[in-house]
């Protein structure tokens, strides 16, 4: 598959206006890899889940180093965060992010090499992992994405991923600020401490937390399998699966990039209705 097959041009449209200039080479040298053709390498790399030293050279990518080290590189200046971002204001502006619900929930991956953000799984025999936390839209939409050891616990994470949710920009039209707190949060018992409570109500959102031995987990839950979903298809991208990553900033860039990839997918049937 080509670069320009597996890198459409409404995702090359949202990288390109957020990657820096290419640098001149007034010495002359070896060409310079463009930048399409890196980050279609890259996405092969996350949907494949092989090494960066087996990417097969062929297919016009380039090295597997120069595409590790682009990846890095745009990852330090915030490129794929800003194009999540970007995703997230088309489907803004399309009318296409339901507010009136949002979810929050994590996964526990394993990591093979240890490295930043990892810690002991309670969840499998204290092997070192990360947790995943995700927040989504009524619909599934990942909102925001955050990295955390497996051992840190859930709620630590209710605050940092409900203001890391950009402001998003409202349909053509329609007056106000960009919009970024839903009118509910829902979240399983893990979450289920007054202070969080408090925290979400002080930002204007109403939270839906399952309570410990009070509510049942299947009524609330008749909400939270969107994010259920949104995991899976994160964990879907096979590079996600596993950890293999020491560095915390790749795994992020990873992240970033599978939400962009699925927000994608939302944009497409927006588009089509």
């Amino acid at each position: 598959m080509t670069h320009e097959a597996l890198v459409s041009d409404e995702l090359w449209e949202a990288v390109a206006p957020w990657l820096p200039p290419e640098r001149p080479k007034p010495q002359g040298g070896r060409p310079r890899v463009p930048d399409r053709a890196v980050l279609g390498g890259i996405l092969f790399v996350l949907r494949h889940g092989l090494r960066w030293r087996d990417l097969p050279v062929e297919l016009g990518y380039g090295s597997g180093v120069t595409c590790w080290r682009r990846l890095r590189a745009w990852q330090a200046l915030g490129v794929w965060e800003a194009v999540h971002h970007t995703l997230l204001n088309w489907l803004g502006l399309l009318d296409a992010i339901r507010w009136e619900r949002a979810s929050l929930d994590s996964t526990s991956v394993r990591a093979k090499r240890g490295g930043e953000a990892t810690g002991p799984n309670p969840t499998d025999r204290g092997k070192r992992g990360s947790k995943y936390h995700l927040i989504v839209d009524q619909q599934g939409i990942p909102l925001a994405v955050a990295l955390s050891a497996a051992n840190v616990h859930d709620s630590k994470l209710l605050e940092p991923l409900v203001d890391a949710v950009p402001p998003i920009w409202r349909p053509v039209g329609e007056p106000g600020r960009p919009r970024r707190r839903p009118a509910k949060l829902h979240g399983d018992k893990g979450y289920d401490y007054d202070m969080y409570r408090r925290a979400l109500r002080r930002r204007g959102i109403m939270p839906r937390i399952a309570r410990r031995g009070v509510e049942s987990s299947e009524r609330l839950g008749r909400h939270r399998w969107v994010v259920e979903r949104t995991i899976a298809w994160v964990l879907a991208f096979r590079r996600l699966t596993v950890r293999y990553e020491r560095q915390a900033a790749s795994v992020l860039a990873f992240l970033h990039l599978a939400c962009t990839l699925i927000c994608l997918r939302f944009l497409h049937r927006a588009e089509a209705l």
